[in-house]
């Protein structure tokens, strides 16, 4: 166990249940529907296999009694690029600030991406695209993402590769609507479609399911 594991004290019970060895892996959380309200216990869990991508650095004006407050707002991507990926945002004075409030915010609203060959042109049965059709909206964007081939690529608006890469997605077709010139809807878009595919049940959950009943 590392020195930052030692010092860290959970504040939530999911937080003394990881410490206790009582929940094994990150995805036991996500199986159990739990809240994860410490991004200290992603670092537990993951630690040196997370990266980190920041995607949009703008600065936001407000004013106040005191005058004109200038403020940077960061929005960062993180992931394992096999199968977890998280979007943040941070707003702060200073830069590094901004970063560091974004980076976690972005573990405590990481998910888990199932990843299929979904593609009727391929059917190579390994996990390099998304298993079927996600649409995610936010604001006035809207993003579809469509199983592709092996060797497609990533069809896609810049921003949307780096949240596919993170998440572990090799090849996807891509559909976008409205304003994707705004950084922060088009990822958190993206994000969302990902989200999705764990909304259905596939044939392969219902064999693993009667393989453990």
């Amino acid at each position: 166990m590392s020195f930052e594991e030692a010092e860290w004290k959970p504040r939530t019970l999911v937080g003394r249940l990881v410490k206790e060895g009582k929940i094994k892996s990150i995805y036991e959380i996500f199986e159990r529907n739990l809240p994860l309200l410490e991004p200290e216990i992603v670092d537990y869990f993951l630690g040196p296999e997370l990266k980190t991508e920041t995607v949009d650095v703008g600065i936001v004006q407000k004013m106040t009694d005191a005058g004109r407050v200038t403020r940077f707002r960061v929005v960062v991507v993180i992931g394992n690029e096999n199968g977890i990926v998280g979007v943040g945002q941070g707003k702060a004075r200073q830069l590094r600030l901004a970063i560091d409030k974004a980076i976690r915010n972005a573990k405590l609203n990481i998910i888990p991406v199932r990843r299929g060959c979904g593609s009727w042109e391929c059917l190579c049965g390994e996990p390099h695209s998304v298993p079927f059709t996600v649409r995610g909206k936010v604001g006035s964007v809207e993003v579809v993402l469509k199983p592709a081939p092996k060797g497609t690529g990533l069809v896609a608006g810049d921003a949307a590769k780096v949240v596919l890469r993170m998440a572990g997605i090799r090849d996807v077709w891509s559909f976008t609507r409205g304003e994707t010139r705004t950084t922060i809807n088009f990822v958190k878009a993206t994000y969302e479609a990902l989200k999705k595919t764990y909304k259905f049940i596939t044939p392969a959950d219902w064999a693993r399911a009667g393989a453990t009943a």
